[in-house]
């Protein structure tokens, strides 16, 4: 195919070639290698970021975990899976922003994973922002020695300063 898109993993690309058809944009080799490229950013930025914040890179992510966790799907969106306070969590997801069929983004307070998540499979909630994601690409673990509330405002901005670079990214895309 092209340079970004063969750096990607094989799973990723069938993924991408499938959700392609979603971006309102012409189903080329051109369009693929621009999401490629976006993508890979994108993996940057994340593994940068939960880097800086001191997670652990995980496989998998047990629901009743009581640490928060964020994850980056094979499509680029963001979930936020806030830490385990009374029974529920905080989830949030954020999508890539070019899907027609997906909200660009969903919030939840007291929500819960409806099972464990891990890495090649897709997150499922109860009482979640949406009710599946595509499936997970990364998974970052915040350390355990943070309170919740210390968690949650890690996550928060973390996701926030992760949105910011992912929208730059996308304008790279469309253009």
């Amino acid at each position: 195919m092209s340079e970004a898109f063969d750096q990607i993993p094989p799973n990723v690309q069938d993924h991408i070639k499938v959700i392609a058809k979603d971006f309102n944009m012409p189903e080329t080799e051109d369009t693929l290698e621009a999401i490629a490229k976006g993508w890979l950013e994108k993996k940057d930025v994340f593994e940068q970021k939960i880097g800086e914040a001191n997670m652990e890179d995980a496989d998998s992510f047990e629901m009743n975990n009581e640490s928060g966790a964020l994850a980056l799907t094979y499509s680029g969106s963001l979930i936020n899976i806030g830490p385990l306070v009374d029974g529920g969590r905080k989830i949030s997801y954020t999508s890539i922003g070019f899907r027609t069929e997906i909200p660009d983004s969903a919030e939840r307070e007291n929500a819960n994973l409806s099972k464990d998540i891990a890495v090649d499979d897709i997150a499922e909630f109860s009482g979640g922002p949406v009710k599946s994601t595509s499936k997970l690409f990364k998974i970052a673990i915040c350390p355990e020695d943070l309170s919740p509330e210390k968690q949650e405002e890690n996550l928060s901005d973390l996701v926030t300063v992760i949105e910011e670079e992912f929208v730059e990214v996308n304008k790279t895309i469309i253009m």
